[in-house]
């Protein structure tokens, strides 16, 4: 079980937030355009980090923009 792991271990790279407006979910409560995070998991479609809550949370890569 790896990702229990995740919010202990270093972090991947950091990224910034571009937009909180999903079609589906809630994610403006959880992420602040503007604000950067640390990457804890990747995958092809999503960044896993550690949200505005204190907990990991896997959100699709649109919302981010990596830092140069």
């Amino acid at each position: 079980m790896q990702h229990l792991q995740w919010q202990n271990r270093a972090p991947i790279k950091t990224i910034t937030c571009v937009h909180a407006n999903a079609e589906k979910y809630k994610v403006d409560r959880v992420l602040t355009p503007g604000k950067t995070y640390d990457v804890q998991n990747e995958t092809d479609e999503f960044y896993f980090i550690i949200d505005n809550t204190g907990i990991i949370g896997g959100f699709k890569k649109d919302y981010f923009r990596e830092k140069a």
